[in-house]
């Protein structure tokens, strides 16, 4: 998400209107989750806003309507999907891969719905999957059945880490409240394409979501040196500090890729949260 109107004053400008909050999120992260489109489509022209909000080097990686991939679990979806996929074509290129999320009850006996599915699917644009069913994750068949399915169409299989959350008993009402709706499944490091993502679930305390992502920082080094294109997401249960958290992993894979003489751009420079004439008054 980008409209958090918890990060004004804190990570957005004081005085942020609310539907200017993507212009400020660009300045501090590449990319960004599009949950809004799981639950709702927005308008036309709100879509063409965003395109003109969002810089070329900017990705979208907007989830499937939930009436695609939970009500009506991938069947008989084509005529919703081309109208979702039409709707958001004025992003053009800045479109990263569609996430097709999929509930928990969605498991091996629904694979043969989710390989039709894909076979339909243009290749004009890229695709990612995130199941949830615990045996997706025992490294049995079901699991490889699945990685072979996905890698085979060239669609990613979203990594979704969860275990810095679920390292410790909730110390506050977001951390349980994030127990009660988060996977609690093993997590696996494994990238099927050249574009994979990861969703680091992390704590209240940011020391223990910095902790937590530091497995991921070699990792994701490496794909760097293979050509890949990792796209990472940093969560918190009440994602206040998310945004300064994401700069926080950047610039920790950024040291780590320049030891490796491997070249991390920066990322763009946030605005500042107060204006500098009200900073002057501050501090006369």
């Amino acid at each position: 998400m980008w409209a958090h109107r918890a990060w004004v004053g804190r990570q957005f400008p004081i005085g942020t209107r609310p539907g200017d909050e993507l212009a400020e999120y660009v300045t501090w992260c590449t990319a960004v989750e599009g949950n809004t489109t799981f639950y709702a489509l927005p308008p036309l022209e709100t879509v063409r806003r965003w395109a003109a909000t969002a810089p070329d080097s900017f990705r979208f990686l907007f989830k499937l309507p939930r009436s695609i991939t939970h009500d009506q679990r991938l069947r008989g979806t084509d005529a919703e999907l081309v109208a979702f996929l039409r709707l958001l074509e004025p992003l053009g290129d800045r479109l990263g891969p569609f996430s097709i999320q999929l509930p928990a009850s969605f498991g091996p006996g629904d694979l043969g719905v989710l390989a039709a599915f894909v076979r339909r699917l243009p290749d004009a644009v890229r695709w990612s999957v995130e199941v949830r069913h615990p045996d997706f994750f025992d490294g049995g068949r079901a699991a490889a059945h699945l990685d072979h399915l996905l890698a085979d169409r060239g669609i990613e299989r979203i990594i979704m880490d969860t275990t810095t959350l679920f390292g410790a008993p909730p110390t506050d009402a977001a951390e349980r409240e994030a127990w009660t709706q988060k996977p609690r499944v093993p997590v696996r490091r494994v990238a099927l394409t050249d574009t994979p993502i990861v969703r680091c679930i992390g704590r209240t305390d940011p020391a223990d979501t910095v902790a937590g992502w530091q497995p991921w920082v070699p990792i994701v080094v490496a794909w760097l040196a293979e050509g890949r294109t990792p796209t990472v997401f940093v969560h918190t249960p009440d994602n206040i500090d998310a945004l300064w958290l994401a700069r926080c992993f950047h610039d920790d894979v950024r040291v780590a890729a320049g030891e490796a003489s491997i070249a991390l751009e920066p990322l763009p420079e946030p605005h500042p949260t107060i204006p500098s004439m009200v900073q002057e008054r501050l501090f006369d």
